[in-house]
């Protein structure tokens, strides 16, 4: 996984995810739909970069579905590039 490990803070994790393992949040837009966050991170750390600096601006969030899954979704009432 791409995220900093960093050990000063146990409540840090994910850039995009927080606390949630970035391998049981599934994309829900894009080239990388169907795809988990980890996936992304790993084949094209360049997206995975944007999106983590997007995080501030509430493009994205996310969202646990009824089957207990974790999906990353673009906010309808904003805009980005995907």
């Amino acid at each position: 996984m791409s995220a900093s490990t960093s050990s000063s803070n146990s409540s840090s994790g994910s850039p995009i995810t927080g606390i949630i393992d970035e391998r049981n949040v599934v994309i829900d837009f894009g080239k990388y739909e169907g795809r988990t966050v980890s996936e992304m991170a790993e084949l094209d750390p360049d997206f995975y970069q944007k999106l983590a600096s997007e995080k501030e601006n509430g493009v994205f969030a996310i969202r646990r579905q009824r089957d207990k899954t974790f999906r990353l979704y673009i906010n309808p009432l904003t805009q980005m590039d995907v």
